[in-house]
């Protein structure tokens, strides 16, 4: 059955404040999958809770799906020095959400996102965003001694990881848990045999989405094709 998809009004874009935004949306949720929503990840989209969207904005193209190519992701020295530094953080999955995520999140969400959309942090916005049509995402949990210091919500499909959100203890911000936390879970999609580890949209012109270009080799989705880009030189 073929999947349907409707376009929605432009709206105030939450990035690129001087432009306005309009999305491709999937209108019949109930139709996803793991296998269909590859091919979706695979054409540009991208999901927030129950709802799958690409950008699609008359005016910017600003917002370009990147992926990482996991099998030949080569580390940098930044990145090799964070996995050192943190040597001591093991990780462990979870299939489901469990009652020590939360509060965590809450506080992240308090300390670091006061002024954006997602801001306050309630169980009930937390539950709608992390929530998958098809079933339950995958919960990477990072763990110092017997503290939990970081999840990343990632969805898995057949062929790939899609990183949804991560969120940490903003006392440890100085060890780099969201960088981390994709090293990780680049790891897992090897240990899996993903071919890719999805981060979502990069915009070179928003300073708070310049961290997925920095894991290298990366592709991006440019105007209906992926470019592959060996280096940041």
């Amino acid at each position: 059955m073929p999947m349907k998809f409707a376009l929605t009004h432009p709206f105030s874009c939450n990035y690129l404040p001087e432009q306005d935004e309009q999305l491709i949306v999937l209108s019949e949720q109930h139709a996803l999958n793991p296998l269909n929503y590859d091919a979706l990840l695979n054409a540009g989209f991208r999901r927030s809770g129950e709802h799958v969207y690409r950008p699609h904005c008359p005016q910017c193209s600003a917002c370009q799906s990147l992926r990482i190519p996991v099998a030949s992701f080569q580390p940098s020295r930044g990145q090799k020095r964070i996995a050192k530094t943190a040597h001591g953080i093991t990780h462990s999955l979870s299939y489901q959400d469990q009652p020590n995520y939360y509060p965590l999140y809450e506080r992240y969400i308090e300390a670091r996102h006061a002024d954006g959309s997602m801001y306050p942090p309630s169980k009930e916005q937390y539950q709608q965003f992390i929530q998958a049509p098809w079933g339950s995402p995958l919960f990477v949990e990072l763990w110092q001694a017997q503290q939990l210091v970081a999840v990343a919500i990632t969805d898995q499909t057949q062929y790939a990881l899609s990183a949804l959100y991560t969120y940490f203890a903003p006392e440890l911000a100085h060890l780099s848990l969201g960088t981390l936390a994709i090293l990780r879970q680049i790891e897992i999609a090897q240990a899996l045999g993903k071919q890719h580890l999805y981060l979502g949209y990069q915009i070179d012109a928003c300073s708070k989405m310049n961290y997925k270009a920095k894991f290298f080799p990366h592709e991006k989705f440019i105007q209906g094709n992926w470019y592959r880009i060996d280096s940041g030189r």
